[in-house]
């Protein structure tokens, strides 16, 4: 926060005034804005629903502002150093005096940049919050798996995850995923962690919607990492009451026409280390005792829990986590630490396919990265 706001205030500020009152007032406001996200994590301690639904929706819309005022400040850096540069040549023959600088010129130069910044940042925020809080697209995925019994042509996994029900995220718009997902006509719904991101008293009536879910074979549910930061036990035991069965390091077989596979869910890879007693990834609890002719199917939140699953002989992986990069170009810096972004990919015999989930976390924008329902159709191979 400090060096983004204090980047922002060099641009935006200092370069663009005159010492002066002007300076002096918006420099407090920079000071205010780059303390509003810091007062919204806090404010979850001691501010009432009410009081901090607003805070929220303030601070990490700013939040997201500011990012896209920083990266276009930063891509027009080259194009300031030009045109300073070319002002301080000295027009006349060799000899000649090189011509004072002219304030007003750079503060003309100055004004100039950070309006064409601040028009970047506000088509590109803008744009970014419509389409987060746009309907799902959704995505038809054939994927083939090898010894697919014929009566299980076409079966339809509907996954959808990153809810993250939120103060900034819920009510209507999460029902409409809902509605969403049943419109799939679906065989299973999975939903592979991150649903919440507040307690069970909070939350208790945006999440309601689940219990609307129709599928022919039941709604399964594994923890992601959000799930850890607030009552995991109390959430684990509301969203059975909703109809959704949560798999920790569980499996269960699912099929038609007398021909099954197996659905496997293993805890998030931060569950271990989240104080939670008993919560851990297990792949191995989940597939003890297992036919190994019968195709397997792991939900798993984090792509990067596919080398386990690899090891294991995994057909099918299904996992989220990333949000698709959610704001660009954050996905550059999510390889660095899973093995993919979105879509579908191969690691060795296991294949993974990583949605870009259906909310946000954090400022209400997507850039890049559409919210999205999956239609996984299991093909023979």
């Amino acid at each position: 926060m400090l060096v983004l706001h204090g980047y922002l205030w060099f641009r935006l500020v200092r370069a663009t005034t005159v010492a002066g009152r002007a300076r002096r007032q918006l420099t407090v406001l920079t000071v205010v804005l780059a303390v509003l996200p810091a007062a919204a994590v806090a404010g979850r301690r001691v501010l009432p629903w009410s009081a901090q639904v607003p805070l929220d929706w303030l601070a990490y819309s700013w939040l997201g502002l500011a990012f896209y005022a920083f990266l276009a400040l930063l891509a027009l850096e080259p194009v300031r150093w030009l045109l300073n540069r070319r002002r301080q040549e000295t027009p006349a023959g060799p000899g000649a005096a090189q011509a004072p600088p002219d304030p007003s010129r750079r503060l003309f130069l100055a004004r100039s940049l950070a309006l064409t910044a601040g028009a970047i940042a506000i088509g590109t925020a803008g744009t970014g919050a419509v389409l987060a809080n746009s309907a799902p697209v959704v995505r038809r995925v054939p994927i083939a798996i090898a010894g697919l019994d014929p009566a299980l042509e076409g079966y339809r996994i509907v996954t959808f995850s990153d809810g993250h029900l939120s103060t900034t995220y819920g009510g209507s718009r999460f029902e409409r995923l809902v509605e969403r997902v049943n419109a799939q006509r679906p065989d299973a719904v999975a939903i592979v962690g991150d649903l919440v991101d507040g307690e069970l008293h909070e939350l208790r009536e945006d999440v309601a919607p689940l219990a609307d879910l129709v599928s022919g074979q039941g709604v399964y549910f594994v923890t992601g990492n959000h799930e850890y930061f607030v009552d995991t036990e109390a959430w684990l035991r509301h969203l059975p009451t909703l109809g959704v069965d949560v798999l920790r390091n569980e499996r269960v077989p699912l099929g038609r026409g007398g021909a099954t596979f197996d659905l496997a869910g293993i805890d998030d890879r931060t569950a271990a280390r989240s104080g939670v007693p008993g919560h851990g990834a297990n792949l191995d609890a989940a597939l003890d005792g297992r036919d190994d002719s019968v195709p397997l199917v792991l939900l798993a939140h984090q792509p990067v829990q596919v080398e386990q699953a690899r090891a294991a002989g995994v057909d099918l992986q299904l996992s989220t986590h990333t949000h698709g990069g959610q704001l660009w170009p954050f996905d550059y810096a999510i390889r660095l630490d899973q093995p993919a972004v979105e879509g579908l990919s191969r690691h060795g015999d296991t294949q993974l396919y990583v949605t870009a989930g259906a909310g946000y976390w954090g400022p209400p924008m997507r850039v890049g990265a559409r919210p999205e329902v999956t239609v996984i159709e299991l093909t023979r191979g």
